[in-house]
């Protein structure tokens, strides 16, 4: 996948292309619907299926009162675009000078100049321009004098379970908060996943038999309600079934919140300092206090066996 981080890197010449346009936060089941039908039609007019994206959510910019969290970091965004088969990706800075950009210079100099876009999809609520004044109606009007056509997205549902919720990732925030991490995996088409650092604890963990792996507060992707999650963990010596907790866990004096600790069913290993990928499977309990170290770690052996069991993970021999 071609990938350009503005508008200058476009190289000359480029395309002509088929074009989405949209945040793709997630990049959801409804956005790898939408994608595979950018596909289908860029394919059958030999055109590039591109995507138009940008370097943070508008509204960070234009309400940061307003503006949600993302459930991706642009590094994912970008990795499941590329997965998710587009042959080109264009990430614009969404700057103030970006921001009050009439409709019309969008068009010409996004769409027509850059990209020689000849197809492009958005949903029936698209927005352009400076302060959203661009929609649909101007952009088909546009369409018919630069030589484009303008195809609009049908809402893909979330899922059966989700009567008439439509995917989205407000949606998927939602279930997130709520620990809900099976039901977010359906809408996202995927497991819900976040990425860090691992780094030094307290030990704690170890000391209960049950040694753990401390993410760094500077995580990528959205953090889901404080609970017990079975996971699979990936580092550089493989992916592993895991037992993460997220929370102040209170039954210890003194821990930071949102802390997100993970131990991996049967493995010892030194991962101080390397990159690890949590992908959460299932909720199986909240952050309880437990009288003492000892209920703690019953607590948790009745939670690894649990977590094997969704896991399918047996115990090592």
């Amino acid at each position: 996948m071609q990938f350009f981080d503005s508008l200058a890197a476009v190289p000359a010449g480029f395309g002509p292309s088929a074009v989405t346009i949209g945040k793709f936060d997630g990049v959801h089941a409804g956005h790898r619907a939408v994608l595979a039908e950018l596909r289908a039609v860029a394919a059958r007019q030999r055109l590039v299926a591109t995507v138009v994206t940008f370097d943070r959510n508008p509204l960070s910019l234009l309400a940061p009162e307003r503006c949600p969290e993302a459930l991706v970091s642009n590094t994912k965004k970008v990795e499941l675009l590329e997965a998710a088969g587009v042959d080109a990706t264009l990430m614009l800075p969404f700057d103030k000078a970006f921001s009050e950009q009439p409709p019309e210079d969008f068009v010409s100099s996004v769409l027509v100049d850059a990209l020689r876009a000849r197809v492009v999809f958005v949903g029936e609520d698209f927005r352009f321009g400076v302060r959203g004044s661009g929609n649909v109606a101007l952009l088909d009007a546009l369409g018919a004098e630069y030589g484009f056509e303008v195809q609009h997205i049908p809402e893909v549902p979330a899922d059966a379970g989700a009567g008439s919720r439509r995917a989205s990732s407000t949606w998927i925030r939602e279930l997130l908060a709520e620990g809900r991490v099976a039901q977010a995996a359906v809408s996202l088409g995927r497991l819900h996943s976040i990425r860090s650092i691992v780094v030094g604890g307290e030990r704690r963990g170890r000391e209960l038999g049950y040694p753990t792996a401390n993410l760094s507060p500077d995580i990528e992707g959205l953090i889901p309600r404080d609970g017990v999650y079975a996971a699979w963990a990936t580092v550089p010596a493989g992916r592993f079934g895991a037992a993460v907790s997220i929370g102040n866990n209170p039954t210890f004096e003194g821990v930071p919140q949102k802390q997100v600790e993970a131990h991996l069913l049967d493995q010892k290993l030194d991962l101080y300092g390397h990159p690890i990928e949590i992908e959460f499977v299932d909720y199986i309990r909240p952050m309880n206090r437990f009288e003492s170290a000892a209920a703690l770690a019953r607590q948790m052996r009745i939670d690894e066996e649990q977590i094997r069991d969704i896991l399918q993970v047996p115990p090592h021999p």
